[in-house]
């Protein structure tokens, strides 16, 4: 994130400069304290709660420098985890990323610094993680000179001005949203700053993608050996080598140039690996029901969702990518033309985005209507090209959503499908116990198809790692009759695409 013309001494949190080198290693730290290091090579934030009730994923978007949480600030995270408001479901968050930090160590290693993993920093212009975090065991005594009296800001400004006399080598930073502290930090003398660097975690940043870039030298290491064949239009290679073991069936593997190779691992025996190129659907030729893929994740989204032998598939992705177009022209396409399929059930999760509406009347389809805007978008979209002009585009509405039931998830329980493409759309708002009881309703011919995107869970309790998608994928990863694809690029719209990048 860009920082508006501020000096290096000056820069929001989370913004500092790239340390010109790596960590020394570092012995336990009497009282948690951290030790000093030359001032120009190391920052230390103090972090208020506020931070952390905005942003759960804060302490690890420092890049290579130390965190610092004062014991006050646990306690307000604990006075604040009930409740279903965003700030409490974020407490819980940052109580569950602090917990997986500490189990299995030790107080040595506790006072000496928890390592910060990188793997929660985002992908946003800023390196991941690699400091150290630390919790004050110990109250400051004597205090020192002008410290405030009682009160829990204070005590944040006490520890801080502690840690300033302590560590004079090293810069102490206070970061906080609260504009009172801040304005009390500098009347004394205490260097102060807000946090500007608050991302939701995306889907990229918890999950794995499904798809892999093969190397530059790929070829020269696994081409010896190679066998290739064809059945029908259906082209294989059987490849063998180191990076074999590190692919998974239904997995996508490409080469990062214009006319590389698209594939999909189909099995993996052994040390080798059988790949299946895909089938082009950015070519009008194979478009399906009208529909092209316009990048690399959108053609392999297509070949999992036409594949017949791929009975699950998850698409993950941000606002605008074509989770849903997708789905439903893969759906549409087997139902109406291959006839696959009975019909198309779409179900979702009645979560509303701000405050409830309140009753709705009507049947249960009538009901579930105000939930399914993004089904009669898209199907304006797939019936847009139609000829006859707005009545005929109005009788193949009808017709198309003849062949879709929409259904409430609160009367799924003990039902079975029976040769239904099923899409269960904003699926990062399921509990894993509702994504097994989902999933478990599948019967003989049935695909499921679940689409989401955890950077908008709107459901209380639920986080990016607790998700009942990110649980589907991860334990359905490996299958050989899944499939999973993370949509990375926008197609909506350039306004759609800006605001998903840097909102």
């Amino acid at each position: 994130m860009k920082q508006r013309g501020l000096s290096d001494d000056a820069r929001p949190a989370g913004s500092a400069p790239r340390a010109s080198a790596p960590h020394p290693p570092e012995r336990p730290l009497p009282h948690s304290e951290p030790r000093a290091r030359p001032r120009g090579d190391r920052r230390i934030f103090v972090l208020d709660t506020n931070v952390l009730m905005h942003d759960p994923a804060c302490i690890f978007r420092f890049e290579e420098h130390d965190v610092y949480l004062p014991m006050v600030v646990l306690e307000e995270l604990d006075a604040h985890k009930k409740g279903l408001s965003e700030a409490s479901r974020n407490v819980r968050q940052v109580s569950r990323f602090l917990d997986d930090m500490m189990r299995g160590a030790t107080k040595e290693q506790i006072d000496q610094g928890l390592p910060l993993p990188g793997r929660y920093s985002g992908n946003h212009g800023k390196k991941p993680s690699s400091g150290r975090l630390y919790f004050q065991t110990r109250q400051p005594t004597p205090a020192p000179a002008g410290a405030p009296g009682p009160g829990n800001d204070n005590v944040i400004l006490t520890q801080t001005l502690t840690l300033q006399r302590e560590l004079p080598d090293t810069r102490v930073i206070l970061v906080s949203k609260d504009i009172n502290l801040r304005i009390k930090a500098a009347v004394l003398g205490v260097h102060v700053e807000d946090y500007y660097s608050d991302k939701t975690l995306d889907d990229s940043d918890v999950l794995f993608g499904g798809m892999t870039a093969l190397a530059g030298d790929f070829w020269e290491r696994h081409g010896q050996g190679m066998r290739s064949w064809k059945e029908g239009e259906r082209t294989f290679y059987e490849i063998a080598g180191p990076a074999v073991a590190g692919w998974q069936p239904n997995q996508g593997v490409y080469e990062d140039s214009p006319r590389g190779i698209e594939g999909i691992v189909r099995r993996i025996e052994g040390g080798s690996a059988v790949i299946e190129l895909l089938r082009d659907h950015r070519s009008e030729r194979h478009s399906v029901w009208g529909i092209t893929a316009r990048n690399r994740e959108q053609n392999f989204a297509l070949n999992l969702l036409m594949d017949p032998q791929i009975d699950f598939v998850t698409v993950l992705g941000p606002a605008g990518t074509g989770k849903t177009l997708l789905t439903l022209a893969a759906g549409l396409t087997q139902t109406l033309e291959s006839n696959r399929f009975v019909e198309i059930i779409m179900t979702r999760v009645t979560i509303p985005l701000g405050e409830d509406i309140g009753f709705l009347p009507g049947t249960e389809e009538e009901k579930m209507e105000p939930w399914m805007g993004a089904l009669m978008d898209n199907l304006e979209v797939l019936t847009g090209g139609q000829e006859g002009g707005n009545w005929g585009r109005a009788a193949t509405q009808d017709l198309l959503r003849n062949r879709i039931k929409i259904r409430s998830l609160n009367f799924m329980r003990g039902r079975t499908f029976l040769n239904r493409f099923v899409i269960l759309d904003e699926a990062q708002n399921l509990t894993p116990k509702q994504m097994k009881a989902l999933v478990t309703r599948a019967g003989p011919g049935t695909k499921l198809v679940s689409l989401g995107n955890v950077a908008q869970i709107d459901t209380p309790y639920l986080t990016e790692t607790t998700s009942g998608l990110t649980y589907a994928v991860n334990r359905f990863r490996g299958w050989p009759h899944s499939g999973h694809v993370t949509l990375l690029r926008g197609e909506r719209s350039r306004l759609a695409d800006f605001a998903s990048d840097n909102l």
